[in-house]
């Protein structure tokens, strides 16, 4: 259920201006130009390793997504996309690595913040709950991020806070109600005067 490659294209259209204003100011003609090449280069491979992985190349796109950071060590999309193939990959520590790099340059770029979260919900709860309270902080409609921690609040035995979570991700999205546990489910489900607001027969 994380967020994925594919959700990066939205994110890496941007990066062109960012990874331009991340150079240094060229103090001659030629380090300009040469530096304007590794912008572009970059640019390029990092459409190349979105595209791959679209087509599921993923192992093609990691060796993309490398290049890139090797030119643009501050490339954020670059660096949460091998996190996403690590972790897609069962290999979490250079996921957490990865995702971790992402959020050095960027701390609240919120698809790192929920992969990292899911990453370690079930070994490091207490970190995972930060990371998606930091999510859910950025974007108060990011229901699959308040479900999940609704899960982990539930686990650590919080149910006030667990209730808040699940209600605030079925508020966001009332299909999500089928993922919320039982115990919640009543008092998570939309009151039937908000559901019924427009039937007005």
């Amino acid at each position: 259920m994380w967020t994925g490659l594919a959700a990066a294209a939205v994110v890496g259209a941007g990066a062109a201006v960012w990874a331009i204003l991340s150079q240094p100011a060229a103090t001659s003609e030629s380090e300009a130009k040469s530096a304007s090449r590794t912008v572009a280069e970059a640019q390029a491979l990092l459409n190349a390793g979105l595209m791959q992985s679209q087509y599921q190349d993923y192992s093609g796109a990691a060796t993309s997504f490398k290049r890139v950071v090797a030119m643009d060590p501050r490339n954020k999309i670059a660096w949460y996309n091998l996190g996403v193939i690590a972790q897609r990959d069962g290999k979490k520590a250079d996921a957490r690595a990865a995702y971790d790099k992402a959020l050095k340059i960027d701390p609240s770029f919120d698809s790192a913040l929920f992969n990292e979260a899911l990453l370690l919900k079930s070994s490091e709860p207490d970190r995972s709950i930060k990371l998606l309270k930091r999510v859910v902080a950025h974007n108060s409609k990011a229901s699959t991020a308040y479900l999940h921690l609704g899960e982990a609040l539930a686990k650590k035995g919080r149910d006030d806070e667990a209730q808040d979570a699940f209600g605030r991700a079925v508020a966001a999205d009332p299909k999500l109600l089928s993922f919320v546990p039982e115990p919640f489910q009543d008092s998570a489900s939309p009151s039937p005067s908000t559901s019924q607001a427009g039937n007005t027969e």
